[in-house]
């Protein structure tokens, strides 16, 4: 069983039924979770509580049953810090670091597939990343 980070956009795209991407989202985590441990971390977790009032409405949805919680781990935290500086020295207007660069050097550091629509940012900064997304043919489904 591989592992899989699930990027907050699909579960937000499945928690909002959202029209043009419900279906991709839906069926593509149906199907990675087959067979791949889905895991998400603390950055994940806290942009997908946007979504939500209460946090037990959220606990149900985020059921550790399906998602395993891991902590950023601290390599991942630099490796995000070298992502935000390359941003920084092209132009990259934002002065703190993204959520983005820490969930795709999460994935990258672990070895983990990212599941996600945003693939633009993760490709530029994390090129050796392997990329699940509407765009891609890549699935660590095996078939």
């Amino acid at each position: 069983m591989s592992g899989l980070l699930v990027d907050s956009c699909v579960i937000l795209d499945i928690i909002t039924e959202d029209p043009k991407w419900f279906e991709w989202s839906s069926t593509i985590l149906e199907k990675s979770a087959r067979h791949n441990q889905l895991f998400i971390n603390p950055i994940i977790y806290a942009e997908v509580s946007i979504g939500f009032q209460k946090i037990e409405e959220m606990e149900v949805v985020l059921s550790q049953a399906i998602f395993k919680r891991i902590p950023l781990p601290w390599e991942a935290a630099f490796l995000a810090g070298k992502a935000f500086f390359q941003y920084r020295k092209i132009g990259g207007l934002k002065t703190l670091p993204l959520p983005d660069f820490f969930i795709g050097a999460h994935a990258a550091i672990e070895g983990w597939h990212l599941l996600t629509r945003d693939t633009k940012r993760f490709q530029y900064y994390y090129p050796k990343l392997k990329i699940i997304s509407p765009d891609s043919n890549c699935l660590p489904i095996p078939y």
